[in-house]
């Protein structure tokens, strides 16, 4: 392999002619092992460390790498990370809902992605609005979804399933596959082709490795059973790694989300629900809640069966959740202002007093 067949493009070579002279290796991480990170130069995989700096977020440049990132490497120590194309950012496990939960609190999930695959099993684990909490996760990270509808074997009459997903994931492709039997599968080669990355997001049981091990067309992912009491899969995969294919393409694929907490960004909200948002423009007014207040033509779409109930809801619970992180963010910022000038001032009292 070449680094351009991994994802090296133009972005990342116009960072490297800053540098004028990359002092070690080039490198894509392809996995996390605690501090230690594996990486891939096109001709070997090795484990290395990342730089104590990096580690701890100390001074500049301290991204901490992640699968699919781009990095220099030398004597065994990563030693810079660059800049991003994108990144696949949710809020930190445990923070949903919680109104104490640390402001700045972010998990990144992998960087450099071209394709979001949301995976969702047609059985127990098929759920709307969790697909309409992901689409707005990706659209927050300026991503490309594609949505995977994955055992479609347990079903003869698959159309409602499309027609449903299609109607609320709006110009995003839906496939239908089954990893079982291979069905459909094959219509996702575009997205995996030479130099692309593609990333897997779902929940336990999903079938996240089965379809890895259907694209690959050997069994190198664990695959676990889903019980049949919660239709809930066991963490078969507990690591975020980057599988190479024969056909060029990469895919990272994550362990199971079970929480799907937003990060800071408003934006993916009106992306993942286009029909609201275009409702709201004929709202007698500008700031309207769409809760109560008179001529709401989104309320008025609810109460004559246009627009499903279920998402309203889930559009201002997501809305409510990303006004309050951001709100958080700002009053964090400020406090932080005011400590510096609180700092400053101290300092030009006591400058003053020494004179």
């Amino acid at each position: 392999m070449h680094l351009s067949t991994m994802g090296w493009d133009d972005f990342f070579e116009t960072q490297k002619k800053v540098l004028k002279k990359v002092n070690g290796r080039l490198a894509r991480v392809t996995g996390l092992q605690k501090n230690h990170v594996r990486i891939h130069d096109g001709e070997e995989e090795v484990v290395v460390k990342a730089r104590g700096r990096i580690v701890r977020g100390h001074g500049s440049n301290t991204l901490f790498p992640v699968p699919g990132d781009f990095v220099i490497e030398k004597e065994g120590v990563v030693t810079r990370v660059f800049a991003r194309k994108n990144q696949l950012v949710r809020g930190a496990a445990g923070r949903r809902g919680k109104l104490d939960a640390a402001p700045k609190a972010k998990q990144v999930i992998a960087s450099n992605i071209d394709t979001v695959f949301i995976v969702c099993g047609l059985d127990r684990d098929y759920n709307l609005r969790r697909i309409e909490r992901y689409l707005t996760l990706i659209y927050n990270s300026n991503m490309t979804p594609v949505v995977i509808l994955n055992k479609a074997d347990l079903h003869e009459d698959l159309a409602p399933f499309r027609t449903e997903v299609e109607a609320i994931a709006v110009g995003v492709p839906v496939h239908l596959i089954s990893s079982l039997d291979g069905e459909g599968v094959d219509a996702l080669a575009p997205y995996i082709s030479e130099g692309k990355t593609v990333c897997l997001m779902g929940s336990s049981g999903a079938g996240k490795s089965s379809l890895v091990n259907a694209i690959v067309g050997e069994e190198i992912r664990i695959v676990g059973e889903v019980s049949d009491f919660d239709g809930k899969g066991m963490h078969t995969t507990t690591t975020r790694d980057m599988i190479f294919l024969n056909s060029g393409g990469m895919i990272i694929d994550n362990p199971g989300i079970r929480e799907i907490s937003l990060s800071d960004e408003e934006g993916g909200v009106d992306d993942t629900f286009p029909d609201i948002t275009e409702l709201a423009d004929a709202c007698r007014f500008n700031d309207c809640t769409h809760q109560h207040e008179p001529g709401c033509n989104v309320m008025a779409a609810v109460e004559r069966g246009d627009l499903p109930a279920d998402r309203l809801i889930n559009y201002l619970k997501m809305r409510l959740e990303l006004t309050f992180v951001s709100t958080r963010e700002s009053k964090t910022a400020d406090r932080i202002e005011k400590e510096q000038w609180r700092d400053v001032s101290k300092y030009l009292k006591d400058a003053k007093k020494r004179t």
